[in-house]
Formats: structure tokens, C-alpha cells, sequence
């Protein structure tokens, strides 16, 4: 199972990272679909795309509107948009269809429930902390599994929900030193999302959602706290990660 990492940076790009967009091309799944979302293009073989948002802030959704390039001269038969039903109502009445973006969402949109199945794939979400209505998503094949949580502020609330899967793609906005802000703005520490890791028992973690301000190699400071994990990764944009 592969993971194409196309977005990595927290509300808006900088030089090195887009917003956030993850992709399993070989199931046409993509997760959020911010600025990254353009990336996708390349990447397209399966006649179904099925994109899963976790909520409607811009950073997560601008992409939608890159659907008519990236899908341009494509096999693509059918796009399914995932999300909770006042967010699937956002994107069509307040992002298609308006002043912003005066073309109408043609796609199909379903309301993601607490477990259903898309493409034979076991998909369950579970409601996270981040000030205003987000979704973190849990996908099971019989001998893989994979857990998206971003947008939130991290705690044990979830660890349940991520235990045992072999790729956590987790949010961590800051380091440890900006923890006042990341509780004011609803996201993460370094720290938490690691010892989060270690009590759910997860395999392997990929840390990402940073905040574009910081352009160096480890903006989560992974460096500068005494938690650890024995198999984590700092997400960069155009990364592939094996599950």
C-alpha cells in the first residue's frame, strides 16, 4: 500500500509545502484536498476518485475547484466527495456555484457516516477537537490499515479510534514551544501526537499539517522534545510512504 503525500503545510503554502492533500492512487482515494490537490493529476489511474474531507476550512478544500484541469483528458468516470453534511453543503452553495468559484459542483457528494465502505475498503471517521466540526478518518483493508487525523488539538480522546494501524498521518502544526497557541488555534504539539502514538500501539507515524512560517527540514521540532517513537516520519510534499 502506498501513500503520495502531495500537501503538507497548515493554512497556507510556502516555498516548499502545499496545503494539505494525500493520495492512495492504486483505490483513486484522496484525503483533504487543499493546494496540493493539482498533484493529483499525475498521479490518476482508477476510473473512480473518491476524496475524503476532514472539514471545510480553505487550506482543506480550495482544491476542489482544481478539479476541472486535473481531470482534463482523463479516464475518470465518476468523483465522490466525502464529508459531513453541513460541509458538503459549504462546498456547493459557498464555494461552487458562487462569487468565488461561478461554476456548479457536478460531482456526487455523500455524507461520510460513522463506518460505511467505499471500494470494498472499510471506512470509519470520528469527530475531533478543533473548535469547529472535523473528521478524522480510519481505513481498513484485511491486511492493511491507515488513520488521517489533522485539524485538532491532540489527546487520548481518538486513541482508541487509531489503535494498531500500521500508517498514523497525524497533524502537528508546532513544536513544543508554541503550545499556548496551538491550544488556542485547535492543533497540535509535537509531544502529544507522539505519546498519542505510543498508547495507541501504531506502527508508524507520519507527522504533517505544519505551519508554513517554519521552511526548515523538522518544522514539528521532532528534534527538540524528549518524547520519541521508534518509526516517525516528517512529511514532505512529493514523499511516498509504504504502509
Amino acid at each position: 500500500m502506498r501513500l503520495s503525500i502531495l500537501g503538507t503545510a497548515g493554512y497556507h503554502p510556502n516555498e516548499r509545502r502545499q496545503t494539505s492533500c494525500y493520495m492512495l492512487p492504486a483505490q483513486g482515494f484522496v484525503l483533504d484536498a487543499g493546494t496540493g490537490f493539482f498533484r493529483v493529476r499525475d498521479r490518476l489511474r482508477t476510473p473512480q476518485l473518491h476524496i475524503f474531507l476532514s472539514h471545510v476550512h480553505l487550506d482543506h478544500v480550495i482544491g476542489l475547484t482544481f478539479l476541472l484541469d486535473v481531470l482534463c483528458e482523463k479516464p475518470v468516470q465518476g468523483v465522490t466527495v466525502y464529508a459531513l453534511p453541513e460541509h458538503l453543503d459549504v462546498v456547493r452553495q459557498q464555494l461552487f456555484g458562487s462569487l468565488l468559484f461561478p461554476v456548479e459542483f457536478r460531482y456526487h457528494a455523500q455524507a461520510a457516516r460513522p463506518e460505511f465502505e467505499v471500494e470494498g475498503v472499510r471506512v470509519r471517521t470520528w469527530p475531533v477537537d478543533h473548535g469547529t466540526p472535523c473528521l478524522a478518518y480510519r481505513f481498513d483493508w484485511p491486511d492493511k490499515s491507515l488513520a488521517y487525523v489533522t485539524d485538532t488539538r491532540c489527546s487520548d480522546a481518538y486513541a482508541e479510534f487509531v489503535r494498531g494501524v500500521d500508517l498514523l498521518v497525524h497533524e502537528c502544526n508546532f513544536p513544543d514551544r508554541f503550545r499556548e497557541l496551538a491550544w488556542q488555534t485547535g492543533h497540535s504539539v509535537v509531544s502529544d501526537v507522539l505519546r498519542l502514538a505510543r498508547k495507541a500501539g501504531v506502527r508508524r507515524l507520519c507527522l504533517t499539517h505544519f505551519n508554513p512560517l517554519g521552511s526548515e527540514d523538522d518544522p514539528a521540532g521532532l528534534r527538540e522534545t524528549s518524547e520519541s517513537f521508534p518509526d516517525v516520519v516528517v512529511a514532505a510534499d512529493g514523499m511516498e510512504l509504504d504502509f
